[in-house]
């Protein structure tokens, strides 16, 4: 990638980034004229009299204004004489827009001279709806795929962002606000992300489908000349492939990777051999580049293997291995995915035993520390359990403990030594801007630094944001205080404990709100935290701003597709270990779960995706409260934790948090306050889920009774307890009993919450099955046919009730039919 900067001489100087680190930079957006400052311009050092030499300066001169020193324009950024280049750029378009710190959208027939041009939007509104900007093609992805687009007036007067006139394009482009705002563009049908295209239109025809290829997550050959429906076939057969050959990789291929090129040739030579499933495992101590060396190999897989599809599982317990299978069957859109009774794990195994499903890479990159075991076993038998057994199959996995390697890898272990000299000097010198020029000293400085990959890539970041020379980091490493480095490097080395203090001392004074989410990320999961999980703050900008500063140190990983962020273990451990000498822990894990228990959905089905992503980082703050902290927030957020995990139909697990809500309701609340009742009959449900009849009649009686007596005989909530015990008779064949109370509840909430409440309905399904049980088929079915009418009136035809009850529907009506052709045969 070549960038721009305006040097102290007012010069425009081109620099290529191409196998280095690439700095924050801002990107130019606009429409194309006839006198365009041209690539040719550039490195001749003509054309600053053509008209298009003053959009270069606009976004020289507005970025350095954000503070940002290079910038991006695609008139004179790309070599169109030279066709891989170009070709190369067509392909990484929508990702250097995704990955630009800003977007400047330089509207030329927008014209708004004022001071505050949004005082007067009125003005310049009807102009704006109509602009040629959001009539062309490759401007769709310039608006999409950058997170901060900020839109400029004729006069660079500032006309608002994405986030202020998101209401206005969206009436003008027709772009869902949920697209606008950056969730995964695969949450998108493919045909809702061609309607974005409707109307727009290109210079070259071919560019209808060449500026599509971002937005479709794919890359192909451009071939200008070819027609544009041949370019769309092309399009389509890439999107097709893309489709049955998965590539579920949340990182980008590190363009820095240098090095381990035995250990790759190992790696590669060990897999797809043999009749069974080949697993490998790479370890090492932290820090030492395993997740980039297992990067490295599924972005060559997939190069190598064209019809092998490859799926990156982050693991650091069950609960974030359950999340990743989840997305996966619902990427194959395996039958039963989203069905809530289902074992998703167990879908995904059985779908990858399956010789229909292919060639297949599966990498799982364990955490440090992970929680892979099963009560009572300290061996990761669970993870085991859940592996896929297919010739054409291979298991890749990542962990510092040997002892798990052995477990999972068998005697297929490739051990990581310490990088070698010359190739952590490459490294060095890869991840620089600017050239050391200093041999010696460099020497010193990987020495000091171990030679480890991370320590390496958060000394040269430091160094590059701040200017300095490898001597000035050398003697800021020196300064650190050694009882300081020794309470946070529990766990991890000195030396990577250094480079983090040094960066993050840097950060506070420079940033605080970047501190202060680094500090919020260390009390949730450090795998896949989304943006708009982490602290509200306004404007918009600067939260941007804050994760570009993390993003700069090596701090964090972007997951762009998802908009989302990782923390490497080390990090996020440092960080913990900060917190801890501070003081701090208590307090900041009370801020995670405050604002974790903000965003934390209702269990309502439609917010399924949204809870499946926050679980593992409620359930990480849960468990790292400390004693003490039973406060509401707290007790709320377990409470949530549990309805999400039930309503996923993990009753196992849901019933440990609705204990736990249980006993702190009882303490704070008392025995008979209406959440400790409800609290009780969620754990109830629990158990009656789990076949534990018993124990959940106990509760469900305990519930009913005091319910009765504290809440009064109609109240809603004595009506649900009622119900409750009746479902737990009717399932252990107790009838008579199941129908009493049933129809107890049914009459009541038809009198007291109408005759189409929800309750109601339930009621009403519930009886029809008690009379299915024993043998009343023709009221049953009666009743049945009621509730689904109502259901799919009220709910609509898609509700998982009226779903549900549709299938039970159907199902009678297809025995009845069964029981009626077979009395014919006779």
């Amino acid at each position: 990638m070549r960038l721009l900067h305006i040097d102290s001489s007012e010069r425009l100087i081109p620099t290529d980034f191409s196998g280095k680190t690439i700095p924050p930079y801002a990107i130019l957006s606009h429409t194309w004229g006839g006198d365009e400052f041209l690539f040719e311009d550039l490195v001749n050092g003509t054309g600053k009299s053509k008209a298009g030499y003053e959009k270069i300066l606009f976004c020289g001169e507005q970025a350095a204004r954000d503070h940002l020193q290079y910038f991006w324009v695609d008139t004179c950024c790309i070599d169109r004489w030279n066709l891989r280049e170009l070709s190369n750029a067509i392909n990484s378009m929508f990702r250097w827009y995704r990955n630009a710190a800003k977007c400047y959208v330089f509207l030329s027939d927008i014209s708004a001279p004022m001071t505050d041009a949004q005082l007067h939007q009125s003005i310049w509104e009807a102009s704006f709806r109509k602009s040629r900007w959001f009539t062309r093609g490759w401007t769709l992805q310039e608006l999409i795929a950058p997170a901060s687009v900020e839109f400029f007036s004729l006069e660079r007067q500032r006309l608002g962002d994405k986030e202020s006139l998101e209401q206005q394009i969206h009436e003008i482009t027709g772009i869902p606000v949920e697209a606008l705002r950056g969730d995964p563009l695969e949450d998108f049908s493919v045909k809702d992300r061609r309607a974005w295209m409707a109307g727009r239109q290109t210079t070259q025809e071919e560019d209808l489908a060449y500026s599509l290829i971002g937005i479709f997550g794919v890359s192909m050959e451009f071939r200008y000349g070819e027609g544009k429906e041949r370019a769309l076939n092309r399009l389509q057969e890439e999107m097709e492939k893309a489709n049955t050959t998965l590539f579920i990789v949340p990182f980008d291929r590190n363009a820095r990777f240098v090095g381990r090129k035995s250990q790759l040739a190992e790696l590669k030579g060990k897999l797809f051999v043999g009749a069974l499933t080949t697993k490998v495992a790479i370890t090492g101590p932290g820090g030492i580049g395993k997740t980039q060396l297992a990067l490295e190999l599924a972005y060559r897989i997939r190069e190598e293997f064209k019809n092998c599809s490859v799926f990156w599982i982050p693991v650091s317990d069950m609960e974030s291995l359950h999340q990743a299978y989840t997305h996966i069957a619902q990427r194959l859109n395996i039958p039963g995915w989203d069905d809530e009774k289902a074992d998703v794990k167990e879908l995904v195994q059985l779908y990858l035993s399956k010789e229909s499903a292919g060639q297949w890479l599966l990498v799982f990159d364990i955490t440090d520390g992970a929680r892979l075991e099963t009560a009572g076993s300290s061996q990761p038998v669970s993870l085991i359990e859940y592996l896929p057994v297919s010739d054409q199959g291979a298991i890749v996995f990542t962990t510092t403990d040997r002892k798990t390697a052995v477990t999972l890898g068998l005697q297929d272990i490739v051990e990581l030594p310490e990088m070698e000299q010359d190739i952590a000097q490459r490294m060095l010198e890869m991840y620089l801007i600017s050239p050391a020029n200093e041999p010696e000293v460099a020497d010193l400085l990987l020495k000091e630094l171990a030679y480890i990959p991370l320590a390496i890539v958060q000394a040269a970041a430091y160094i590059n944001i701040n200017k300095i020379t490898l001597g000035q980091y050398l003697l800021l490493l020196a300064e650190q205080k050694e009882e300081v480095i020794e309470l946070i490097s529990k766990e991890c080395e000195n030396v990577i404990a250094s480079t983090w203090l040094i960066s993050f001392e840097q950060i506070r004074l420079q940033d605080t709100l970047a501190a202060d989410y680094l500090l919020f990320m260390a009390c949730v999961d450090p795998t896949d935290v989304p943006l708009a999980l982490l602290p509200t703050t306004s404007p918009r900008e600067k939260g941007i701003d804050a994760v570009g500063t993390l993003d700069a140190y090596s701090f964090v990983t972007k997951r762009t597709a998802e908009s989302a962020l990782d923390l490497h273990r080390l990090v996020h451990l440092s960080t913990r270990n900060w917190l801890k000498n501070q003081e701090s822990l208590s307090e900041q894990t009370q801020v995670a779960i405050t604002r974790l228990l903000e965003v934390f959905p209702d269990s309502n089905h439609w917010n399924r995706s949204k809870w499946r992503r926050l679980l593992p980082h409620a359930k990480f703050a849960l468990s790292s409260s400390l004693p003490g902290q039973e406060n509401e927030a707290r007790i709320n957020l377990t409470y949530k934790h549990a309805m999400a995990l039930f309503s996923d139909g993990r009753f196992n697990e849901a019933e440990a948090y609705f204990n736990d809500a249980l006993q702190s309701w009882k303490e704070v609340l008392g025995q008979e306050h209406p959440d400790t009742l409800t609290s009780m009959a969620n754990l109830a449900s629990t158990y009656r889920n789990q076949g534990r009849w018993k124990e959940a009649e106990d509760l469900e009686v305990q519930v009913m009774e005091t319910s009765k007596r504290v809440l009064g005989q109609e109240h809603p909530s004595t009506l649900t307890s009622i119900a409750n015990l009746a479902s737990t008779y009717r399932n252990q064949g107790r009838w008579k009993e199941a129908e009493d109370l049933e129809v107890q509840a049914m009459e009541t909430s038809k009198r007291v919450l109408g005759q189409e409440h929800p309750s109601t309905l339930t009621s009403m399904g519930n009886l029809a099955c008690i009379w299915k049980g024993h043998g009343r088929d023709v009221d049953a079915l009666e009743l049945m046919k009621q509730c689904v009418e109502i259901r799919a009136r009220i709910l609509g035809s898609n509700h998982p009730y009226t779903l549900s009850s549709s299938t039970t529907l159907l199902g009678w009506e297809a025995e009845k039919l069964e029981v009626s052709t077979s009395a014919d045969r006779e």
